[in-house]
């Protein structure tokens, strides 16, 4: 039996790929890469500089120049991995509700996602990877051996967020978060370059009523079967 050595998980802001892709990649023994860290990368560095959002060239200008590097985590604070700009560690900080308010349209910016998607390429290449993303199946790794889209109402996306925050110490209101989510779903789906959408040929799950172990272990079930 021959596993698949580039799995690719797409899905909308919130739905569990990141908490599923790293827990799998872990069990196969493969690399994690979220891409969408590296367009939160981008996202905050512009904003750490005071660069208008809506200013393309200079956003754009801006991720052909940063370096974003992504290890194994070597802080015990429930990070999965460590997320750097430049050698500066941004792993929290692209949390922040500001990069989550911005962070769609800039990764709706054709430069800044020709910029990520020819590094994603490079990594995915390598092999044994599980990449997560909204384009993954489709634009960066249209030649995945397995592409999965892991779907969740909007309303328990947002749940979801909420409670991931609060467990980080942060005074967060769902509905603004609920409100925020069914403003970036409109945006990533309805953006002229790369828009999210269900691959073909992807294995839809719908999370809202599973666990993450449960989610995991139908992947795994796929895997082994395909």
């Amino acid at each position: 039996m021959t596993i698949p050595g580039v799995i690719a998980i797409d899905g909308p802001a919130a739905s569990g790929k990141s908490t599923v892709g790293i827990i799998l990649a872990r069990d196969l023994g493969y690399i994690c890469l979220d891409t969408g860290i590296m367009y939160r990368a981008v996202t905050l560095a512009a904003l750490d500089r005071g660069i208008s959002i809506s200013d393309e060239q200079a956003i754009t200008s801006l991720a052909e120049m940063i370096r974003i590097d992504v290890f194994p985590p070597s802080i015990n604070d429930s990070r999965p991995f460590d997320v750097f700009v430049d050698s500066k560690d941004v792993t929290w900080d692209i949390r922040e509700p500001r990069v989550n308010a911005n962070v769609s349209a800039v990764s709706a910016y054709r430069g800044v996602r020709t910029a990520m998607t020819l590094q994603q390429r490079r990594i995915g290449e390598g092999g044994k990877i599980v990449m997560l993303g909204r384009d993954i199946g489709t634009i960066v790794l249209p030649f995945a051996d397995l592409k999965i889209y892991l779907d969740a109402s909007v309303e328990e996306r947002a749940r979801r967020r909420y409670e991931e925050y609060k467990l980080m110490g942060m005074s967060v209101n769902y509905e603004e978060i609920l409100v925020s989510l069914k403003l970036r779903d409109q945006i990533d789906s309805t953006r002229a370059v790369a828009p999210l959408t269900i691959p073909e040929d992807a294995f839809v799950i719908d999370t809202d009523d599973m666990t993450i172990d449960e989610v995991v272990s139908k992947i795994k079930e796929i895997i082994y079967h395909v």
